[in-house]
């Protein structure tokens, strides 16, 4: 058993060429890798508001928000973020629902609770100071290694790796290794592989060089390898593999979610909107009802898709006039329909941007502004 588990291991674990075992050219190669790769990043590299700060809190902000999100959506959602909360302790003193009014359409709502958790957690625990050691960081809401492994080289110089998705493509074309992100002993032979090439001096430059090559020019697809700073050396380029490398992740099929929004307004014009529950998705943002007024006659009015990570959901808006338990005061609970008992508001247009709607309540309130206002039924 124990042989055979350890042939397993070995089948898993990447695979690099035979010369990279040696001591002499694995140090060349990285004296080579870290010098170039410098050079490139200080006359390449993009001008971004979290790279004019070494602020730890900043940091912590700017690597929250680019987790699985596109630089150019995260710099006006960034700006925005620190002019209102511009330190750890005007994050943690802010209401939840402001935190998440801002960061709406950001999307990944789980990562703004997480921020304000941690900025709680930073508080109490260290004094406002955001802690540079990583057990300390790794005991905060919503920090992995990656974050802390940023935060660490980035805002306080220390020699601290990362791994994400680009530094694994790029490490894998590089050095020709056969990985997958999807395997955890590929991931951590990859980890370690960082841990031996973070230089002393400028680790952060080196770790954010390493992101922006993988960002800007070593892609997934249609990698632009002529204008690849490493190109002369990278191991999948000279074999012919760099297509091929790193082994492509498995994504989970698209699941087709039907569901219904209702476009309520009361005699003043009034929207209302429902919060949604905690614990599932979207959880604490504001909706459109799910369900329709009681004695209500809804008619449709709009259909469109709207997808979120694997899910497409496809929605049918209706609208429908306030049932007859809706005409309550602004702020109480189970204000209408279907016998919910959520949070439920009735709010003026010029209002809602102070509510951080869905992107689907978005888009229905829309979809009923095109389609024109209520007829009455005969």
């Amino acid at each position: 058993m124990r042989g055979a588990a350890a042939r397993r291991t070995a089948e898993t674990a990447p695979r690099a060429r035979p010369s990279l075992r040696n001591p002499s050219i694995e140090a060349a190669r990285d004296r080579y890798l870290r010098s170039v790769l410098a050079r490139w990043y200080g006359r390449a590299r993009r001008d971004l508001p979290w790279r004019r700060t070494s602020d730890p809190y900043r940091i912590l902000v700017s690597e929250t928000m680019l987790q699985q999100t596109r630089v150019a959506a995260v710099v006006p959602y960034y700006e925005r973020f620190t002019a209102r909360f511009p330190d750890v302790r005007a994050l943690a003193d802010a209401p939840i629902d402001e935190v998440l009014a801002l960061w709406a359409g950001l999307g990944y709502y789980r990562r703004a609770r997480h921020l304000r958790s941690a900025a709680e957690a930073i508080v109490s625990r260290h004094g406002g100071a955001v802690p540079e050691e990583e057990d300390a960081l790794l005991a905060l809401p919503g920090i992995g290694r990656y974050t802390a492994g940023a935060i660490r080289s980035i805002a306080f110089g220390l020699r601290a790796p990362v791994l994400d998705g680009n530094v694994f493509r790029v490490f894998a074309r590089f050095f020709a290794l056969e990985g997958s992100w999807d395997r955890p002993a590929d991931r951590a032979a990859f980890w370690k592989l960082a841990e031996g090439l973070v230089p002393k001096r400028r680790p952060g430059d080196f770790n954010q060089a390493m992101m922006e090559l993988g960002a800007l020019v070593c892609l997934p697809k249609g990698p632009d390898c002529a204008h690849c700073p490493l190109c002369a050396r990278c191991a999948a380029r000279l074999a012919g593999s760099v297509d091929r490398l790193p082994a492509p992740r498995r994504r989970p099929g698209t699941e087709i979610v039907r569901i219904e929004r209702y476009l309520v307004e009361d005699a003043a014009g009034r929207i209302l909107i429902e919060r949604r529950p905690e614990g599932g998705r979207m959880a604490g943002l504001w909706d459109l009802p799910e369900a329709a007024p009681r004695g209500a006659r809804p008619r449709p009015i709009a259909a469109f898709r709207h997808s979120i990570l694997r899910f497409r959901y496809e929605v049918a808006v209706f609208r429908a006039r306030p049932g007859a338990g809706t005409k309550r005061a602004r702020g109480s609970r189970g204000a209408g329909g279907g016998g919910s008992s959520a949070e439920r508001l009735f709010v003026a247009r010029e209002d809602l941007a102070a509510y951080a709607l869905t992107a689907m309540a978005k888009k229905a309130i829309e979809a009923g502004r095109s389609a024109g206002p209520d007829r009455p039924r005969k």
